[in-house]
């Protein structure tokens, strides 16, 4: 296996975006797709080593980039662009698609497509299921949310959610509290939706990111079994959702 990398300049509108696109070289047929969309601090370190990581399973990842040249590395700015994304659901899955789109156009890439997204990418990712049908054509066959943020302005309507679904969730996340997860079971029943929910004891928000520094954020906190097994628990979920025979 051979991972190799480039990046990825495209637009939503007239907002310029880089992504990171990984794939495996050695493979000769193109692969199916994920895209991967990071956390609250933008396209850093932990969105790039969990494409690769992703990457690994023999699927054409792009990490996409939500904000937007120039604003990662800025509190103020991100902070921003965050409420921005979180405030307008049209927004937020419009700059979606933009990747979405932006990965159907890699020729590494063909067939069926999932997301998969960290902390706000989960919810950027829950919010791209909820959309459903209205994705302009891109059909999703799954989505995967890890310690993502499970409450909604904008519910999925009965009947509008096609990708199955999987969260992944610490138990001891303070910053999603048990009521965010009740309601977020009582929709996607509502909805029709074919979903997973996986509660990791112990574990609270930000469980994937290894080189987070103990106490540094309240509530937020590295758990190597969390890690694993959500990591174990997306690649068999892939593996169903992206089968060939499985897609929507």
């Amino acid at each position: 296996m051979n991972i190799a990398t480039r990046d990825l300049s495209y637009r939503d509108l007239d907002i310029p975006l880089t992504g990171l696109f990984c794939w495996d070289d050695a493979q000769e047929e193109p692969q199916p797709g994920i895209l991967l969309i990071h956390g609250g601090a933008g396209l850093d370190a932990h969105a790039r080593e969990q494409a690769h990581r992703y990457a690994g399973l023999g699927y054409a990842v792009l990490a996409c980039d939500m904000f937007g040249d120039g604003i990662a590395g800025g509190r103020e700015r991100v902070m921003a662009c965050l409420l921005a994304l979180r405030d307008d659901p049209d927004l937020l899955v419009r700059r979606g698609q933009a990747g979405l789109a932006a990965l159907a156009g890699c020729p590494e890439a063909a067939g069926p497509m999932a997301a998969v997204g960290f902390c706000f990418g989960g919810m950027a990712a829950l919010a791209l299921a909820r959309a459903g049908t209205d994705l302009a054509g891109i059909a999703l066959a799954g989505v995967v949310s890890i310690h993502g943020s499970l409450a909604t302005g904008r519910p999925a309507r009965p009947g509008a959610v096609a990708a199955k679904i999987l969260a992944c969730h610490g138990a001891a996340d303070p910053h999603v509290p048990p009521a965010d997860v009740a309601a977020f079971a009582e929709e996607m029943n509502h909805a029709g939706a074919d979903w997973q929910l996986v509660m990791y004891g112990r574990a609270q928000h930000g469980f994937t990111h290894q080189h987070a520094t103990p106490g540094a954020m309240p509530g937020v906190a590295y758990d190597r079994l969390a890690d694993e097994r959500s990591f174990a628990a997306a690649r068999a979920f892939l593996a169903e959702a992206l089968a060939p025979e499985a897609s929507p």
